[in-house]
């Protein structure tokens, strides 16, 4: 196999990995009577991301080839995900959190690590998008497995992202040679602990950009906490397959944002973003009470816009800003900022506010008995949902809650976006950014 195609390969299994598990995860708890330990479970995830840059700083990027430290973590973190399956089985929430964490403080340092890998082994950087593409298609293709196999809303899914990792940890071994790049330079603790990059918050601009960046992340948490659990109740029966539809619009804004990023210039874009998240939760909060079937595939689909414009123009805009010395320790404290510190807060806002929801979601999940369809026909349950057969109020009363908890995070993405409308001034012209 070319070194092109193992290094797709990688990136494909990248993100299936992770994609398997965490689209669904609020389901599969909540579905096995864990709706309280959502929050918590998601919340390991940011944590991992703060602590993922000093490991690539002070151990990887000096001491051990990339390729064989990406196959020892994916190794080591698929056999803690083969666990997960019991522990949810025996209801033990507590265990279950710590499993995620160590799988996660295994893999996010392998964002970094195969990112490090595809350039080094590639001859034109202009080549590396058509390499990450692939990381979005296994992250779609994760969904289409485990919404139209009928998998969202069981611990199986741990099962399948294990060996999957363990699997891509094994690839690894045979990825070319790829030495670290801090080898025998000497630790520099102000570059292991981003103080350059720190440096550019002393620029208004930069520093509003940071803060509002930071602060969007809390409303951007409860999309990928409780969309799956939310989508079930209103009645989709592959809510995965559901939630693939927003990676499938990504990968065409994806295509969309260097012409974008030209004509209307950072802060248009990442204002557009913005605006997308608050519709997207507007359209879930106002589509709950009769279950409008379009009105929530379409806050799905806004996943393009919402990522793109805000998550890849935040990337440009802070390359751009960086001298080249700090580019890398740069996008290292964007991540830590938003990835880590915006979403853990949010995780744990978002896990606060469902306490309101709770009840009523656990009762309506309880009656929900998910019929059983073929391959072929599971096809269709990406974009119908069949209202659940349940008697009483509980889906009304479900949807009730479920109104107020999609229209807080509506109105924190306004008032952030308001907040960056007012305070981002870019000098820049988007001729002169280009």
């Amino acid at each position: 196999m070319s070194i092109s195609n193992r290094l797709s390969v990688m990136m494909f299994l990248q993100f299936f990995v992770w994609g398997v598990w965490f689209t669904t995860l609020g389901l599969a708890l909540s579905s096995n009577g864990m709706s309280d330990i959502i929050g918590d479970a998601y919340a390991a995830v940011p944590v991992a991301a703060i602590i993922a840059p000093l490991f690539l700083g002070l151990i990887s990027d000096r001491f051990f080839n990339s390729e064989k430290t990406m196959g020892v973590l994916h190794v080591v973190g698929g056999a803690l995900l083969l666990t997960a399956p019991s522990l949810i089985a025996n209801e033990q929430g507590n265990w279950l959190y710590w499993i995620i964490l160590g799988h996660m403080l295994c893999y996010m340092p392998t964002l970094g690590l195969s990112n490090t890998v595809a350039f080094a082994n590639i001859d034109d950087r202009n080549k590396f998008p058509a390499l990450r593409v692939w990381g979005t298609i296994g992250w779609i293709v994760a969904g289409l497995i485990v919404g139209l196999g009928g998998l969202s809303s069981k611990p199986d899914i741990f099962y399948l992202g294990g060996i999957c990792a363990i699997v891509l940890g094994v690839l690894c071994f045979f990825m070319p040679q790829t030495p670290p790049p801090g080898k025998d330079k000497p630790l520099d603790l102000k570059s292991l602990l981003m103080g350059d990059a720190f440096e550019m918050l002393l620029k208004p601009s930069f520093l509003v950009f940071i803060i509002c960046s930071t602060l969007i992340c809390i409303p951007l948490a409860y999309y990928f906490a409780y969309t799956s659990v939310y989508l079930a109740q209103i009645g989709f029966q592959a809510s995965a397959s559901t939630m693939s539809l927003g990676q499938m619009s990504e990968i065409i804004f994806m295509l969309l944002v260097p012409f974008f990023f030209r004509k209307l210039g950072v802060k248009l874009m990442i204002l557009i973003g913005m605006l997308a998240w608050m519709a997207r939760y507007a359209l879930f909060a106002y589509g709950a009470p009769d279950q409008v079937v379009w009105m929530i595939l379409l806050g799905v689909v806004l996943h393009g816009i919402c990522y793109d414009f805000f998550f890849v123009t935040g990337f440009m805009y802070t390359d751009q800003k960086a001298s080249k010395d700090v580019q890398s320790q740069a996008q290292s404290m964007l991540v830590f900022f938003t990835q880590g510190i915006g979403m853990f807060i949010g995780y744990k806002v978002a896990a606060n506010r469902f306490a309101s929801v709770q009840e009523s979601s656990d009762a309506l999940a309880a009656a929900i008995k998910t019929p059983e369809f073929g391959f072929l026909e599971s096809f269709s349950k990406m974009f119908l949902t069949e209202k659940p057969d349940v008697g009483g109020t509980l889906v009304q009363d479900a949807m009730t809650q479920w109104q107020p908890f999609w229209l807080f995070p509506c109105l924190l993405a306004l008032g952030v976006t308001c907040l960056f409308a007012v305070a981002f001034w870019e000098t820049d012209t988007p001729e002169e950014s280009d």
